[in-house]
């Protein structure tokens, strides 16, 4: 294999590693998000880990690929070297998405207190807007009905007939 093959290989494998993390990243999108974070880490680890198949020429293989590899076709003697390479590259990858989460906790909390904020504060101008829309009736209040107060009965002692009629 040339330089340029390998190049060529290598560049096939990132593309296609690449698609399979995006696929990755759309299976954990439903999941909790302190689930989901450091699935998609080892997910990362374990797509783009890189062992030493050739010492003399320098050469790498994908990690997973060599372990996969070694151990179905039972050819070799990297299958240690590319586990010990994928729990290296696992443990400092975890270790530096620890210390990123602890990090953006102080941050996350100020967010969710702001947000808190914001919504009593929305809140308390909604109920001072209906309490100004009340308050500010340009016509006064009237009663559930026009007629809630019958008229009081004539004191002349009439049949009880409100409406005076003309006769004809």
């Amino acid at each position: 294999m040339t330089d340029n093959d390998y190049l060529i290989a290598w560049g096939l494998y990132a593309f296609a590693a690449l698609g399979c993390l995006w696929v990755w990243f759309k299976l954990t999108g439903w999941m909790w998000r302190y689930l989901r974070e450091p699935l998609r880490v080892i997910g990362a680890v374990l797509l783009f880990c890189p062992t030493v198949i050739d010492p003399v020429k320098d050469k790498y293989a994908p990690a997973l690929a060599i372990s996969v590899l070694d151990l179905a076709l039972k050819v070799g003697n990297n299958v240690w070297r590319a586990v010990l390479d994928l729990a290296t590259y696992g443990a400092v990858a975890l270790g530096l998405y620890v210390i990123f989460a602890l990090i953006r906790l102080p941050f996350l909390r100020k967010k969710k207190a702001r947000q808190a904020h914001a919504e009593a504060a929305a809140a308390q101008a909604a109920a001072e807007q209906k309490q100004a829309e009340q308050d500010d009736e340009p016509f006064a209040n009237q009663s559930p009905s026009r007629f809630a107060n019958p008229p009081a009965a004539p004191a002349n002692g009439s049949s009880g007939r409100y409406r005076v009629e003309p006769k004809l």
